[in-house]
């Protein structure tokens, strides 16, 4: 531990980290996050395999499995689209950052990655002029303040293909559990074969429009088919899940048993009158890579 006088006052334990280690592990997560599917993601699509009833589905999925191999035995990307980095941060309050900002710092470890790690930059400078950046900057950073003295990075490359299918709606507290469940379903059914599926549904229910968005973000970091703690939001997970399975549509939208999964749900404390929810979807190449530092 770390201990500095602060304020005139001795005993407040501060450990101090570099920015650099941040741009460091960045970069090195850009890549393992493209190369390597998370065991989760595996061994997820290895029971969509053994439950798939459809031959062409069988053989979509077993061919996303030997790609996935390939990938990461030869370090080269799991799909050409690389996409946007979005970085969370988990910052304990007892961390204290040195060396410059810690944007900067996240931005330079997406840059290193990308053009290092030989990924396609995707990102373009303004939405409307559309001039590419040339090395995937700037990241799409969130930072949470969280107890400790560690700071934990987590890089999600996320591709368009599933985040243009994404949606939001504002609900009302009438519409109920029936009322959310339809709206997932049909963002999904819309959606079709354009998220590459089978899909993995991050749904935020709750708080505001923003904050409903980032937790459905959010909620494709969980394990997959990991059920939620509450009883009652694990058995929506599970309805929405059957329902959007009824619908057909199958690996790569070629039909099927299997067109998500999992249903992901996250929940947070919201207005009397309000019932935002939010669903990002996530294709079948479900990359993120994690580290403490």
């Amino acid at each position: 531990m770390f201990w500095r006088s602060w304020w005139g006052k001795e005993g407040i334990g501060l450990r101090e980290l570099h920015v650099s280690r941040v741009t460091d592990a960045v970069e090195e997560l850009c890549k393992k996050a493209c190369f390597e599917l998370p065991e989760d993601v595996t061994a997820a699509l290895q029971r969509a395999l053994e439950e798939e009833e459809s031959p062409q589905g069988r053989e979509i999925l077993k061919q996303l499995l030997e790609n996935a191999e390939i990938a990461r035995a030869e370090q080269i990307p799991i799909c050409q689209d690389t996409g946007v980095a979005v970085v969370f941060l988990e910052i304990g309050q007892d961390v204290h950052l040195v060396g410059g900002s810690l944007k900067e710092a996240v931005d330079e470890g997406v840059r290193r990655g990308y053009v290092g790690g030989y990924l396609r930059k995707s990102v373009v400078r303004d939405p409307i002029r559309r001039e590419n950046t040339q090395d995937n900057t700037p990241a799409i950073l969130y930072t949470t303040l969280v107890p400790g003295d560690a700071v934990r990075v987590t890089v999600v490359p996320k591709g368009t293909g599933s985040e243009n299918m994404s949606a939001l709606k504002m609900l009302t507290p009438a519409h109920g559990p029936e009322g959310i469940r339809r709206f997932v379903v049909r963002v999904v059914e819309e959606a079709g074969a354009n998220p590459c599926p089978p899909v993995i549904v991050g749904v935020g229910l709750g708080g505001t429009m923003d904050k409903a968005a980032l937790m459905a973000k959010r909620a494709l970091l969980r394990p997959v088919g990991q059920p939620h703690p509450q009883p009652h939001l694990a058995a929506l997970e599970e309805d929405i899940l059957k329902d959007i399975n009824d619908l057909g549509i199958g690996p790569q939208g070629l039909g099927g048993r299997v067109t998500a999964l999992a249903v992901h749900v996250e929940a947070y404390a919201t207005h009397i009158g309000a019932l935002p929810v939010a669903v990002n979807l996530q294709c079948h190449a479900a990359r993120h890579a994690s580290v403490a530092l």
